[in-house]
């Protein structure tokens, strides 16, 4: 059995636990990699992913963040996927700190279950990324508003004059597109959400599209402009005026392990906590 670890390396307890995560698996013969900085806090018995030939289980923690960095990792090596949440929400992580030994002894005897989550493919020219969450285009530090066209399936669904404009999962419904206005969506509806941020137009809210559709984001080149393209909360690609950025759901879906039976919207109950307040 082949484990990967991601971990946040600027929070001394989830090095930590990683430590300790690294030391019990190769106790018990599991051959533990990590990411390369990782890898070198570790020991030296814990393989850099760089020389790493794949992973049968990719263990994340941290925040949602280092569950996203992971996320690309076990979709590279089609591994499944566990949060251990070393962050302030951990919206997608399964287990907290306490519990590690117990996930990792789960895992290993195979006491678990997957849940797949879509995934989206994005294409800007010959470029390709997958998100997991969202795909943002923003104005970044660019300091006036920016102009996007957003066709679906070659039908307008306006011109957003914004700070940007989000393309959300139902995973990523509760993240930055929950911020900027968008509803939350239940895992097991199979759609998109077209979200803009800070429009100028008060006409324009947030688009429910269905899952199997085309999205194409045009940034304006009536304007000079620019912007940055953004994929699952890292940088990919600036953007011009006149450049293009299309987004459809990718064939694969990503595994995240489940330990327990939970409910979506208790688990946003228990995330989001100013909402029982």
């Amino acid at each position: 059995m082949r484990i990967g670890l991601m971990v946040h390396g600027r929070r001394e307890d989830a090095v930590s636990r990683a430590k300790q995560a690294a030391e019990y698996l190769l106790a018990r013969g599991v051959t533990v990699t990590a990411e390369d900085d990782a890898a070198a806090l570790l020991g030296p018995e814990v393989m850099p992913f760089s020389q790493a030939h794949g992973a049968d289980f990719i263990v994340a923690l941290g925040g949602d963040g280092t569950l996203l960095r992971g996320a690309q990792y076990a979709l590279r090596w089609d591994a499944a996927l566990l949060g251990v949440n070393m962050g302030r929400v951990g919206f997608l992580a399964e287990v907290e700190p306490e519990g590690l030994e117990a996930a990792l002894d789960a895992v290993m005897t195979g006491q678990y279950r997957t849940e797949l989550r879509p995934l989206l493919e994005v294409r800007c020219g010959q470029k390709g990324w997958y998100a997991l969450n969202d795909v943002v285009i923003s104005r970044g530090g660019y300091s006036r508003l920016i102009t996007i066209d957003a066709l679906v399936d070659g039908d307008s669904t306006g011109r957003y004059v914004a700070d940007g404009l989000i393309v959300a999962t139902p995973t990523g419904s509760t993240g930055y597109s929950l911020s900027a206005g968008g509803p939350v969506i239940s895992p097991r509806v199979d759609c998109m959400v077209i979200t803009p941020i800070c429009a100028h137009t008060l006409q324009h809210r947030p688009c429910v599209v269905h899952g199997g559709a085309n999205i194409r984001l045009r940034l304006c080149e009536e304007d000079v402009q620019r912007a940055t393209l953004e994929v699952d909360g890292q940088t990919c690609q600036e953007l011009q005026g006149g450049m293009q950025v299309d987004v459809h759901k990718d064939e694969r879906a990503l595994r995240l392990i489940r330990l327990r039976q939970t409910r979506f919207f208790q688990t946003v109950r228990g995330k989001l906590t100013e909402w029982t307040r």
